[in-house]
This record gives structure tokens, C-alpha cells and sequence, in this order.
């Protein structure tokens, strides 16, 4: 599966309290079900008015899919090329 990030728009995000994110959660788990589909939400950043999705599919269109089935916003869905992080720096000293 390939991973992909997600930018949501939605005004007021940083602000949305537990149980409002507990109800997206449960939205989106219910979204995923419903593809028929392997998909994998990984994990959402929330930040300032956006949060930041990272799920792994096949493509870009289930994302999309997942994203109408679950009522949200996809504003921008990137593939993800890499990912490295401290550790990567290790590779050096080998």
C-alpha cells in the first residue's frame, strides 16, 4: 500500500474538543469499513485551522473516496515519496 498525506481545511480545528474528535474518529472508522477496500488510517496531526492526515492505500482516488463517504474535506492528497527521520543519519556511519 502506498501511504498518503492529507491536508484538511476546516476552520476552528485546533479548537475541536475530545468528544468532537472521538465522533471523527468513529465517522472515519466507519468510512474505512464501508470501502471494501485495504486502507489504513495512520494518524492525524491537528494544526492551527488543518489537520494532517497520514493513511495508506492503494491510490489517491480511495483516499478521495474515504474522504466523501466520511463527509470531510481532502484539500490536497500527496503521495509520499520517503521518509527519514534522526536515525536516517545512521546510514552514514556504516
Amino acid at each position: 500500500m502506498q501511504r498518503f498525506i492529507i491536508e484538511r481545511n476546516i476552520p476552528g480545528a485546533s479548537e475541536l474538543t475530545e468528544q468532537q474528535l472521538a465522533e471523527i474518529s468513529q465517522t472515519s472508522n466507519e468510512a474505512v469499513g464501508s470501502l471494501g477496500l485495504p486502507y489504513h488510517w495512520v494518524t492525524t496531526y491537528v494544526a492551527g485551522d488543518k489537520l494532517y492526515c497520514v493513511h495508506e492505500t492503494d491510490d489517491d482516488e480511495t483516499v478521495r473516496e474515504h474522504a466523501r463517504r466520511g463527509g470531510f474535506p481532502a484539500d490536497l492528497v500527496v503521495p509520499v515519496a520517503s521518509e527519514f527521520g534522526p536515525q536516517t543519519a545512521e546510514l552514514l556511519r556504516r
